[in-house]
Order: structure tokens, then sequence, then C-alpha cells
């Protein structure tokens, strides 16, 4: 059974996923606008991820008999000066995610809520992945500068993005 304090905290967090999937639609979208096609892709990606993120905690909340209760996702940013400025505020964001995860975990060890505890290590574990690949896609975008990314999107594809939409999550084939 969860303490009120942990259902309030993983519903907070479920919105905090739903936002940063949104984020990612905003930025895959800016990217789309650009004729960045493949930063695009991964970016809608990294949306579907973050819903699937939302949808785990919903899930284990209906597993252990809390109650669910979606609140208000603020808009995330619809602008970006620059490919740059959409990848650093990605990173921003996942470094959010990574605090946000970090309290929850801390709120489950000191209410002793070792079920919520052990599910809560995979998110830990995923923010770890999460903030390297952000962490080494701006640093490619900043090498390769303005001028060059068209390097990036080619040491994407290289790495196994495609253009597909139509393999997106989520998405019928």
């Amino acid at each position: 059974m969860l303490s009120k304090a942990t259902e309030k905290a993983i519903n907070e967090q479920i919105v905090n996923e739903l936002y940063s999937s949104n984020a990612y639609l905003s930025v895959a979208s800016y990217m789309d606008s650009e004729g960045l096609k493949v930063l695009s892709a991964f970016f809608f990606r990294q949306s579907a991820e973050e819903r699937d993120h939302a949808l785990k905690l919903l899930h284990y909340m209906l597993d252990v008999g809390g109650k669910v209760l979606i609140g208000t996702v603020p808009a995330p940013m619809a602008t970006f000066k620059s490919v740059e400025h959409a990848v650093q505020e990605s990173l921003n964001q996942e470094k959010t995610v990574t605090e946000q995860i970090n309290r929850l975990m801390g709120l489950a060890h000191k209410e002793s809520d070792y079920a919520t505890a052990s599910f809560l290590k995979w998110f830990v574990d995923e923010q770890v992945e999460e903030l390297s690949t952000m962490h080494e896609l701006l640093l490619l975008v900043q090498k390769a500068g303005d001028q060059n990314l068209l390097l990036v999107e080619d040491r994407l594809l290289k790495q196994g993005i495609t253009l597909s939409r139509a393999h997106l999550p989520g998405e019928s084939e």
C-alpha cells in the first residue's frame, strides 16, 4: 500500500514524464522544420519513450492499488534559437527529470517503501543513459556547428536512427 505522499509524488512524476514527452515533440517538430529529418526522428522516438515512462509509472500505481490522478501538463518551450539550443534544453530537461526521480527514490527510502524503491531503480538507471545520450548529442552538435549539422544526421543514421515515422513506438506498421 502506498502512502499518500508517495501516491502524490508518483502522480506528479507521471505529469513530469508527459511534459518531457511533449517537450521532445516540440524539439522534434523544430528539427523537422529545419529540414533535419534524422534529428526529428530521434526526438520523436525520445518523446515516445517519455510517454512510455509515464505509462510505466501509471501501471505501477494501478498494480499497487494507488489512485491515479493525472494533473495538468504544462506547455513545453515552443521556439528555439538554434539546434544547439534545442538540444541544450533537452539535456536540461533530462537533468530535471533525474532530480525528480532521485527525490522520488529518496521518498521511497525515507518511507521504507522497498517495493517502490525497487520499481524506481529502473528509472534511476534509465536516467544515466538518458543524460549520457543527450550530453553526447549536444557535444556532437557543438563540434559540428550550424554549418555541419548534416554530419550529425549522418552519424545518427549510422547509429541506426531511421527517417521512418511508421516505426515509432505506438504506431501501427
